[in-house]
């Protein structure tokens, strides 16, 4: 079976996808990969052939950071503009010869289109239950509120997707011969979309309309050791508190907020300086600063994980067993911090309202015994095979 697996976005938007071509490789299938640029030799040194797609998510920094601004309107529309032309052309290339097309994310303005055009299924896999409309939960992230106030939103989130959408789909469609779409929301999803997240972290929502199947989160397995000044750091006192925010735009005072507080908390600080490129406040022994870390090796050594609260990191935290506390910032963080906090294995602090001193009291919470009890009993109920379900799941739709 040859299958083309495209993701678009930041690494926790495009790594699952990554996983998923692992496990199909290892099964015997010729495997095709679309990433975004900034991730093509990232999988290339994993012996994936990629086509690049979209834009380098990554910001700026330094100089490039201070006089980068706000893009205008019209910058943004034209964009939006660029960015569903690419994805269709980069796809449907991609695509030629393939027998299925997997695409991970909800913004995959393409590959259900390309598919239909050649005439071969397509299932496109979310990596959140809030990403589905539900009446259980309003659009972006929003847990709580009555079905119908969440229907009502979900139908306002539909109307917003066709008044940017729909016209540049629709242009798109009409290159490869396609009809016009009427709903930008319920195209891109299908009938039968898949939840790519573990059913106890995120179990499944109502999603009327729909048949949804929960795969469970696809993790990529990580075999890097941990550097050596990162070894003699752990070995050198109690554990540690990891500290790192992955590709969130998070300034360099709230990093120095939150090495305050886990010192003020009698903790030594693990700094992973993310896309932010966070750096430490002074030279102090009870710091360290790290690039790109196996995450599956560190976790299971420290005390409590600090960190925006993607869902990679959320379930990576989760199987190690250890507390969390969340500072969501968009999209799906608001509902794994609601998680984390109704499972009683961590805390959470709003963005909004982050300082050294709630911080401190979040992490003082998480670190109390009866937290860290419940991340350890947890942690064994995280399913590890979600890309041999959806492997799986391709195979028999193959046969």
């Amino acid at each position: 079976m040859r299958v083309l697996l495209t993701g678009v976005g930041t690494r926790g938007d495009v790594q699952p996808v990554v996983a998923l071509a692992v496990e199909m490789r290892r099964r015997g299938h010729d495997v095709r990969l679309c990433v975004p640029p900034n991730f093509i030799d990232w999988v290339g040194g994993l012996g994936f052939t990629a086509t690049p797609i979209g834009i380098a998510m990554r910001p700026p920094s330094g100089a490039a950071a201070a006089q980068a601004s706000m893009p205008t309107p019209e910058q943004v529309r034209a964009l939006v503009e660029h960015l569903v032309r690419d994805q269709f052309d980069a796809t449907a290339s991609a695509a030629e010869g393939c027998d299925v097309i997997v695409a991970g994310g909800a913004h995959q303005y393409a590959a259900r289109s390309v598919a239909e055009r050649r005439g071969i299924p397509a299932v496109v896999a979310v990596y959140a239950p809030v990403a589905l409309p539900s009446p259980d939960h309003a659009p972006g992230g929003v847990t709580g509120g009555d079905a119908e106030s969440n229907l009502r939103r979900w139908q306002d989130e539909s109307r917003s997707w066709n008044e940017r959408l729909v016209e540049r789909l629709n242009a798109n469609r009409e290159r490869l011969g396609l009809g016009p779409l009427s709903d930008v929301l319920s195209h891109v999803l299908g009938k039968a979309p898949w939840l790519a997240a573990d059913s106890v972290l995120g179990p499944l929502p109502a999603t009327p309309g729909q048949e949804v199947t929960q795969t469970g989160a696809w993790l990529l397995a990580d075999q890097a050791p941990l550097v050596p000044e990162l070894e003699a750091f752990l070995a050198a006192g109690e554990p540690p508190v990891y500290v790192g925010f992955g590709s969130m735009p998070v300034d360099q005072q709230s990093g120095r907020m939150v090495i305050e507080a886990v010192r003020a908390a009698g903790r030594r600080v693990v700094l992973s300086q993310g896309w932010a490129e966070l750096g430490l406040v002074d030279d102090a022994s009870d710091c360290i600063a790290i690039g790109d870390v196996n995450q599956q090796a560190l976790f299971p050594r420290v005390a409590a994980v600090v960190h925006h609260g993607g869902a990679g990191t959320t379930t990576t935290a989760a199987r190690a067993g250890v507390p969390q506390v969340i500072v969501p910032m968009f999209s799906d963080q608001p509902y794994w911090a609601s998680r984390v906090r109704a499972l009683g294995i961590g805390m959470s602090v709003a963005r909004g309202a982050l300082s050294a001193e709630s911080l401190l009291a979040a992490l003082r919470g998480a670190l109390e015994h009866g937290v860290a009890a419940r991340a350890g009993a947890i942690a064994g109920a995280v399913a590890v095979d979600g890309t041999a379900v959806a492997a799986e799941l391709l195979e028999r739709a193959a046969a």
